[in-house]
């Protein structure tokens, strides 16, 4: 049996290539500006973060009917067949649990959350920041556990979220309409230390 040539990246294919290498390396794959972007699995206090964000501080409890809030689901960029992220979450129209699509609608994603890994670079962060705006997504928080903090960008347009604010761990992040909740911080891990007192 011939063993499958391996696809070069290109105009086209970019997902299909994406998708050999999740399957051969178990790295998280996303294709961001027609570039390939790859992600180590998430480490224990990463995905903490994710879980305390989404089950124990609030968002999932008090989001407002009609809304979810999902993990390992991809956002697509409107008109480009190729592009498409992966945030660690993305709040969506409940409507989301019956559709069988693979990408979701930017339009449809009221947030999306990035968790920082403890090897993620500057320009990678602003990519991926940059790259939510262009696709539309209402707002992007950032969360950085290598540092304690946090930044929420609000109000896509001209290819940049057009406001940003941020603050520690212990902060309340007060998130935009129509969430419209503030977001406890304390119970946030930083990498290599415990919880915030």
């Amino acid at each position: 049996m011939p063993v499958p040539r391996p696809l070069r990246p290109r105009p086209g294919n970019l997902r299909d290539v994406a998708e050999q290498i999740e399957e051969a390396t178990g790295l998280r794959v996303q294709v961001l500006g027609g570039s390939l972007v790859t992600s180590p699995t998430p480490r224990g206090k990463h995905a903490g973060t994710i879980r305390r964000l989404r089950l124990r501080l609030q968002l999932e409890p008090t989001l407002r009917s009609r809304l979810g809030a999902y993990e390992v689901t991809s956002v697509g960029m409107p008109d480009d067949p190729d592009d498409y992220a992966t945030p660690d979450l993305v709040v969506l129209p409940d409507r989301w649990d019956e559709d069988d699509a693979w990408l979701a609608d930017p339009a449809d994603a009221v947030l999306a959350v990035e968790v920082i890994s403890q090897s993620e670079k500057a320009r990678d962060i602003s990519q991926k920041n940059d790259w939510y705006a262009v696709a539309g997504v209402v707002a992007l928080l950032v969360i950085d556990p290598r540092h304690g903090t946090w930044a929420l960008h609000t109000r896509p347009g001209g290819g940049a979220y057009q406001e940003r604010s941020g603050g520690k761990y212990g902060e309340g992040i007060p998130l935009p309409e129509p969430l419209g909740l503030v977001v406890a911080t304390d119970a946030f891990l930083r990498y290599g230390t415990g919880a915030v007192a």
